[in-house]
C-alpha cells in the first residue's frame, strides 16, 4: 500500500491552469464513482424483476463493486508509480465508463456482476489519485480548503445517489444508472487529458517492487469469502459442496495471507500497523461502520418497495434528508474536533444512531412517511460524528512514512464490512422471515376463533362481487396467508434493524481503551 514512488511538483507549472478548474475536473470523475456505490439501492427491486432474479441476488450487484473496489486499494501507489499518475487516471475512468456502459446492457445479472466486478476494479483507484492531483495542484494555504470542497462533494454523492437513482428508475429504466456515466466518464476524460499535468517522478527499481504473492491471496481470499457470503443462504450453506469447498478456499488464502506478509519487507497489506491499539481498534470500528451503514441503507429501501408500496423515486426521497442532513452536520463535527476529545464525539455518534435504528425496529405496515423519514435522519446524523473522529484517532500514532499503507487499510476495511453488512442482512432477511412465518402459523389453526371470524368476513365479501362461497373462502384464505406473509417480513426487518441497534452499542465500550492524542499531536490522516 505504500506509494512506490515519490512525486515533485513542478517548480514552474507547464501551463497555467485555473486549479480550480482542475478540481472540478477530478471531482467529476471521483463524484461519478462515489455516486455508484448507493445509486442502485433503490432499483435493487426493479433489477431483480427485470433480469429474472430474487431481490436477495440482485444485492451482489452492490456486494460484487465493493470488494472489487477494495482489491484495488492497495495498489493504488504501485499503479500510479509504473503508469504515471494521469495515465493511471486516465486508465481507471477509461475501465470504470466502458464497464458503466456494459453494466447498462447487460443481458443477465451474472453478466451484470460480471461488469460491476470491472467498474470497481476501475474506481478503486480514482478517489486516492485524485486527492493527490489536488494536492499538487493547489498552493499550501489553498489545500484544506480544497480539500473540504472535495469531502463535501464526495459526502453529496451517496446523499443523493438514492433519489436520483429512484428517479430515473421510475421514469426510464434501472439501466440509465449506468448509461448516464458514459458521457460523464467522457467529458471527464476530455478534461483530464487537457488540464492535467503529470508530475516529475523518482523512483528507484526497488520501491516499484510489488508482493504479487500477497496480491493474489487477498484477491482469492477476499472474492471467495464474498461468494461464500452471497451464495451461502441460496444453497444451504455447508449443505452444499460448493460452499465447503469455497470456504476451505477463502480461510486457507486469508491464513497464508497473514502469514505472508508479516513475513515479506514489502507487504501489500502492513499487518505490523496493528500493533498500535489505535489504529486496530479504529480499523475495527470502520468496518463495523461500513457494516452498519451499508446494509441499512440497504435495508430501508428494500422494505418501502416490496412492503410499503412506494415506488423507487418515494424511497429515494425518504432516505434524502438524513442525507442532507449528514451533509449539514460535517462541519459542525469538523469545529467539535478542535475542542472535544474524538473518543467522546465517536461515543456520541455510536448512541445517536443506535437511537435511531432502534426506533426504525418499531415500524409496522401502517408506518407513515412522516416516521419513516425522522428515525432515518437520527440514524444517518449519527454517522456525522463517526467517519471524521474514527480516522483521526487511527492515525494519531501512525509514522508518516507508514501513512499510505495505513490510509489503504483502513479504507479496505470499509469496503469489507460494507459488502459483508450486506450480506448478512440479505441472509437474515430469509432467515427471520421464515422463523416468523412459523411461528404467525401456529395461530392460524381452524380451532381459532379469531381465524373463523376473519374467514367469514372476508369471504362474504368476495361473495358480494361475484364468487360462490366455496371459491369465496378460498379467496379468504389466501389473503389471510399473504398477510401472514407480509406481517413476518416486516418482523424480519424489524429484526435486522435491531441487530444493527446492537452492534452499535456493542462497540462502544472500545472508545474506552483508546489513547489520548500526543502532547505533538498527530499526523493528519489522508482521507480517501
Amino acid at each position: 500500500m505504500a506509494a512506490a514512488a515519490e512525486y515533485v511538483a513542478h517548480p514552474v507549472p507547464l501551463r497555467q491552469v485555473n486549479p480550480w478548474l482542475i478540481a472540478v475536473t477530478v471531482m467529476a470523475a471521483t463524484f461519478m464513482e462515489v455516486l455508484d456505490t448507493s445509486v442502485a439501492n433503490v432499483s435493487l427491486p426493479h433489477i431483480a424483476g427485470n433480469l429474472s432474479a430474487g431481490v436477495d441476488e440482485s444485492t451482489w450487484v452492490l456486494t460484487s463493486y465493493l470488494v472489487s473496489n477494495a482489491i484495488v486499494l492497495p495498489l493504488t501507489g504501485w499503479f500510479s508509480a509504473m503508469l504515471g499518475r494521469k495515465r493511471f487516471f486516465i486508465g481507471c475512468v477509461v475501465i470504470f465508463t466502458l464497464s458503466s456502459l456494459l453494466c447498462g446492457l447487460a443481458p443477465s445479472l451474472p453478466m451484470l456482476v460480471l461488469f460491476r466486478v470491472i467498474q470497481g476494479a476501475g474506481g478503486g483507484g480514482m478517489q486516492p489519485v485524485s486527492q493527490a492531483i489536488l494536492v499538487d495542484s493547489f498552493p499550501r494555504e489553498k489545500q484544506g480548503m480544497a480539500m473540504a470542497i472535495y469531502g463535501m462533494g464526495v459526502v453529496v454523492a451517496p446523499t443523493i445517489g438514492p433519489t436520483l437513482g429512484g428517479w430515473i428508475t421510475d421514469n426510464y429504466s434501472w439501466r440509465w444508472i449506468f448509461l448516464l456515466n458514459v458521457p460523464i466518464g467522457v467529458i471527464s476524460l476530455l478534461l483530464i487529458s487537457a488540464l492535467i499535468v503529470e508530475p516529475v517522478r523518482r523512483a528507484a527499481k526497488e520501491a516499484l517492487k510489488i508482493d504479487f504473492i500477497g496480491l493474489g491471496l487477498l484477491a482469492v481470499g477476499l472474492g471467495f469469502l464474498q461468494v461464500v457470503l452471497d451464495k451461502g443462504e441460496r444453497d444451504d450453506w455447508f449443505g452444499s459442496p460448493f460452499i465447503v469447498w469455497g470456504t476451505v478456499t477463502f480461510s486457507i488464502a486469508l491464513v497464508a495471507l497473514i502469514i505472508r506478509e508479516l513475513r515479506t519487507d514489502k507487504p501489500i497489506v502492513d499487518l505490523h500497523l496493528f500493533r498500535d491499539r489505535n489504529f486496530a481498534i479504529s480499523t475495527f470500528m470502520m468496518y463495523t461502520l461500513g457494516f452498519v451503514l451499508y446494509s441499512t441503507t440497504l435495508l430501508l429501501p428494500i422494505l418501502m418497495q416490496t412492503l410499503l408500496g412506494y415506488t423507487a423515486m418515494q424511497s429515494g426521497l425518504v432516505l434524502l434528508p438524513g442525507g442532507l442532513l449528514l451533509l449539514c452536520m460535517l462541519p459542525f463535527v469538523g469545529i467539535l474536533l478542535g475542542k472535544i476529545s474524538p473518543r467522546w464525539i465517536v461515543l456520541t455518534g455510536l448512541v445517536v444512531m443506535a437511537t435511531g435504528l432502534f426506533s426504525l425496529s418499531h415500524l409496522n405496515l401502517n408506518a407513515t412517511r412522516g416516521l419513516m423519514v425522522f428515525d432515518w435522519a437520527i440514524s444517518r446524523m449519527g454517522t456525522a460524528f463517526l467517519f471524521v473522529p474514527i480516522n483521526v484517532m487511527a492515525f494519531y500514532f501512525v509514522p508518516k512514512d507508514k501513512m499510505n499503507n495505513a490510509s489503504g487499510l483502513i479504507n479496505l476495511a470499509r469496503n469489507i464490512g460494507a459488502s459483508t453488512g450486506i450480506s448478512f442482512v440479505t441472509t437474515m432477511l430469509d432467515r427471520r422471515a421464515q422463523f416468523h412465518q412459523d411461528a404467525l402459523a401456529a395461530n392460524l389453526q381452524m380451532t381459532n376463533p379469531l381465524l373463523h371470524k376473519a374467514l367469514y368476513r372476508i369471504s362474504h365479501m368476495m361473495m358480494t362481487r361475484g364468487p360462490d362461497a366455496v371459491h369465496a373462502m378460498m379467496q379468504a384464505q389466501g389473503m389471510v396467508y399473504q398477510e401472514l406473509q407480509r406481517q413476518a417480513m416486516m418482523f424480519s426487518f424489524v429484526d435486522n434493524f435491531r441487530m444493527m441497534a446492537i452492534v452499535c452499542v456493542c462497540v462502544i465500550p472500545l472508545m474506552f481503551v483508546m489513547r489520548g492524542r500526543s502532547r505533538s499531536g498527530g499526523a493528519s490522516p489522508p482521507m480517501h
